[in-house]
């Protein structure tokens, strides 16, 4: 990780965690990745499919959103701004009745009168490019609403697995497993960022909010008074890049299944003992990549260990993933 924020959560048993299906940080994400350069991971086929929809200005439209000099989106303008609640279209609407005065005096507090180039033509027109920003954000987002509608078994898991997790007492293994780009180290929660900011959660809620976007995805917003957001990976992204591939059920009743998901909670129960990383590859069912994969993120969220033994790569469930399983089971 080249560089990152580190939020302090501090006690862990007192986190206030929610899930929000917010359409916004998912278009945000998308334009973020086809526009901006930001490399979320977007596969080709959702890349087509914006850059088909959205208008011909609109790479000029967004680049001041996404400038690699100074990269800031007003509150004012951002597609996460009604966080935790509301939806793109409404959000469009509300674009289209913005002032501009509105706009003019936000960009003066956060650049202190010294607007970066990138700006101007938004400080010349204000208003003629909130009109085109938010028709840029609406072709996107109703290009997309067949895949958010597919996505809606999903982001339904999502919601029942955080919530399992936080009525269980394991918010934390939640926060830990966001993404391969986060990353839990005691009280703090590593986002990437190349800022290396530190904020402190000072009992703030989060919310968390799956993104149907890339698989490197990472967008949040840490200095609001109320809450904090962070948008991550929707569990079981792949499924959706191919339109034959729908989700698949959760485990039925299987707590262990439904909060680190079915594959990591087969793992889990492999390990028990030390075991060769061959031997549990078979067990579970994939393959060694996969398997290797899995494990990372279980390593990162301290639930196993490995170590080489010769010629062999060892595992086992440490102190805390006996916890979780024996939790769960």
């Amino acid at each position: 990780m080249h560089g990152h924020t580190a939020l302090h959560l501090g006690t862990l048993d007192d986190l206030r965690v929610s899930v929000a299906d917010h359409q916004g940080a998912t278009v945000l994400s998308l334009v973020a990745d086809v526009f901006g350069g930001r490399g979320h991971g977007v596969p080709s086929q959702w890349r087509r499919m914006v850059l088909d929809a959205a208008p011909s200005t609109a790479a000029t439209v967004l680049r001041p959103l996404f400038d690699p000099g100074y990269s800031v989106i007003p509150d004012c303008v951002t597609p996460t701004a009604s966080m935790p609640r509301g939806d793109v279209l409404t959000q469009c609407e509300q674009l289209r009745d913005l002032s501009a005065d509105v706009l003019l005096a936000e960009l003066e507090t956060e650049f202190a009168g010294e607007v970066p180039t990138q700006w101007r033509p938004v400080i010349d027109r204000p208003t003629q490019w909130i009109r085109a920003y938010a028709q840029v954000v609406q072709a996107v987002w109703q290009a997309f609403v067949p895949v958010w509608e597919r996505a809606r078994p999903l982001l339904e898991r999502e919601t029942e697995r955080v919530g399992s997790a936080v009525v269980r007492g394991c918010a934390d293994t939640v926060l830990s497993g966001l993404s391969s780009r986060c990353r839990m180290t005691d009280d703090r929660l590593l986002l990437p960022d190349p800022q290396n900011d530190t904020y402190a959660l000072d009992g703030r809620r989060i919310v968390l909010v799956p993104v149907v976007s890339g698989p490197s995805t990472c967008v949040f917003a840490l200095d609001r008074t109320d809450l904090v957001w962070i948008g991550y990976p929707l569990p079981g992204l792949g499924r959706l890049w191919h339109a034959d591939a729908g989700p698949r059920p959760a485990p039925d009743g299987d707590a262990l299944a439904l909060v680190v998901g079915d594959v990591r909670a087969r793992v889990l129960r492999a390990v028990a003992a030390p075991a060769a990383m061959g031997d549990v590859a078979a067990r579970v069912g994939c393959s060694p990549a996969n398997l290797t994969h899995h494990c990372v993120r279980l390593e990162q969220s301290g639930l196993i260990a490995r170590y080489r033994e010769g010629q062999y790569v060892r595992l086992w469930r440490t102190v805390r993933g006996d916890s979780l399983v024996e939790l769960l089971t």
